[in-house]
Formats: C-alpha cells, sequence, structure tokens
C-alpha cells in the first residue's frame, strides 16, 4: 500500500491541467463567437448605409458611408460593390478577433451582408 502514495496528487494534476485546457478553449471559443457577432452588425450596418446613399444620395460615395459604419463598429471595410446608380450593396467586413489563449497568431473574421433597394412599382 505504501507504493500507491501519492498518486491522487498526479491525478490531481492532471485533471487541473485537463480543466485548464477546456477553460482556455471555451475562452477562445466565446471570444471568437464574440468577433462573428460584431463582423455581422457591422456588416449589417454598412451594407443598410450604403443602400440607403443608393436610394437617396445625399452626396457621399456609398462606399465611403459603408466604411464610415463599419469602422462606428469595430470593423474594417474590406469590400463594398455598391457603385452609384445599382440597386444593390454587398459588403464584407472584417472584425479583429485579437489574441487567443490556446491559438498563436492574429486572427481575424468577416462578415458579409447584401441590401437590396427596392423602389415601388408605378400603379402598384
Amino acid at each position: 500500500m505504501s507504493g500507491e502514495r501519492g498518486s491522487i496528487s498526479i491525478v490531481a494534476a492532471v485533471t487541473i491541467a485537463v480543466l485548464a485546457a477546456l477553460t482556455m478553449g471555451c475562452a477562445d471559443l466565446t471570444r471568437a463567437l464574440v468577433a462573428v457577432g460584431r463582423a455581422d452588425t457591422a456588416a449589417d450596418a454598412a451594407a443598410l448605409a450604403a443602400a440607403q446613399e443608393l436610394a437617396a444620395p445625399s452626396g457621399s460615395v456609398p462606399s465611403s458611408v459603408a466604411a464610415d459604419y463599419a469602422e462606428r463598429n469595430g470593423a474594417t471595410l474590406v469590400e463594398c460593390s455598391c457603385e452609384p446608380g445599382s440597386s444593390e450593396a454587398v459588403v464584407a467586413v472584417e472584425v479583429r478577433v485579437g489574441p487567443m489563449l490556446l491559438v498563436s497568431g492574429d486572427r481575424s473574421v468577416t462578415g458579409r451582408a447584401r441590401a437590396v433597394v427596392a423602389f415601388p412599382q408605378a400603379g402598384a
């Protein structure tokens, strides 16, 4: 029996290490999911702002309006297909995830959105 003395310490140490790794993994996953939500929100706002500029021009360039709204929501505009005179705005934005606990390197997520400008038909 004296040969088994201290074996619980090894089991406890392994259990604590596994729990710590799982906790860090959950923290990384949560950080990534929050960034995905922010990217989706920023993409929606940017697409709607560009579509608004297409529908009721104020003299601004739709892509610059989209970039402004993306930045206000913590994202960077990556792509904007919203030329003046078109009837839709398709945007892509990027949000930086930040440092993660288990994965090294800088990570970012991309959000995409599309807003269509629909004018009422005459006589409808």
